[in-house]
């Protein structure tokens, strides 16, 4: 199931990172999209790989496109 996050924040962020943990991202679910006013993709990639509080993200992080007028 292909699924997007609407804001990017602390709680998105361990979204993404408790999937990660519970071997759910990727298959089934499939994060297609990330939404958020404040920055671009380069810049999230780079929030969830090195985050100062939980750690750095265990799995491999990558961008498709950044460009905020997609969004």
């Amino acid at each position: 199931m292909k699924i997007g996050i609407n804001g990017f924040g602390r709680i998105g962020r361990l979204v993404i990172s408790a999937m990660a943990e519970q071997k759910t991202l990727g298959q089934p679910l499939d994060i297609v999209a990330v939404v958020d006013v404040s920055t671009d993709a380069k810049y999230f990639a780079y929030q969830l790989k090195y985050d100062s509080v939980h750690g750095k993200f265990p799995g491999q992080v990558s961008t498709a496109k950044s460009d905020p007028s997609l969004a």
